[in-house]
């Protein structure tokens, strides 16, 4: 079985609707999944842009969620989730807080990567961590993995 991620609000490689945006309610989309293998004890969620700030011209990639320790029995987030499963925790994304930030490209339109890890540890308290604590954290540990991309562009105005 081959670990899988979903959204109901887009599809792979599909426009992500308004609404999880900046520039609508900016609230997480809803995420379900399955096949996680059996030796997952934890799973890892990470949003991040790698087409930041321009497409045409990335320089970084910008991190707009990091959840870690979600339970190995949990299948999915519901919209807006503001209380996390189990002993899940936040990391900090790029703007400094904790929580989901949703997309606001400055210009273009740009690929959001929803990339799900299962992992056969769990990472534990960490201290306000970063994209990059939690992965070094993972390093050894990832016994899957799952991709989901949604693209968005700011309406003209």
């Amino acid at each position: 079985m081959t670990l899988t991620l979903i959204s109901p609000a887009f599809s792979h490689d599909g426009a992500i609707p308004a609404r999880y945006t900046c520039e609508g309610d900016d609230v997480s989309p809803p995420l379900t999944w399955s096949g996680a293998p059996p030796a997952t004890r934890t799973l890892v969620l990470i949003v991040d842009d790698p087409d930041a700030p321009d497409p045409k011209a990335p320089r970084m990639t910008w991190v707009h969620w990091v959840v870690y320790d979600l339970p190995a029995t949990a299948t999915g987030l519901a919209e807006g989730v503001e209380s996390l499963p189990g002993q899940a925790r936040t990391g900090l994304n790029d703007w400094k807080r904790s929580g989901y930030g949703g997309p606001c490209p400055p210009i273009g339109r740009h690929r959001y990567f929803h990339k799900l890890y299962a992992l056969d540890k769990e990472i534990g308290a960490l201290k306000s961590p970063t994209k990059q604590d939690v992965l070094d954290a993972m390093e050894g540990h990832i016994v899957a993995e799952a991709v989901l991309i949604g693209t968005y562009a700011k309406r003209k105005t």
